[in-house]
């Protein structure tokens, strides 16, 4: 399985979640956020703010940047996991969504 990843961080040093999320929105590319930012689900449910692509928030800790690799090779596999305008929290109990 292959994917074509941007580390919005390197492009923009520095960039709150806010700009990251209006990125999302505004650019063709159509990109799902990945992160371990905890911020998004209030960006996403409180102020409005719907990227198309969705966001998958992380919030187990990996011990090396492969886990993270591991972690979203699985769910990409994973057929009843939609992420369309979607908030996916992958966290130590599993894996839960919740659309918008």
């Amino acid at each position: 399985m292959e994917f074509d990843i941007r580390a919005i961080g390197s492009d923009y040093p520095g960039i709150t979640g806010e700009e990251v999320i209006r990125i999302a929105i505004e650019e063709e590319e159509k990109r799902t956020i990945v992160t371990y930012d905890s911020d998004y689900g209030e960006l996403i449910f409180k102020y409005g703010y719907k990227p198309a692509a969705g966001v998958v928030y992380i919030r187990v800790q990996p011990t090396t940047p492969t886990d993270t690799a591991r972690i979203i090779e699985k769910m990409a596999k994973d057929k009843n996991l939609i992420f369309n305008s979607t908030l996916t929290v992958v966290d130590a109990h599993g894996i839960r969504q919740k659309k918008y």
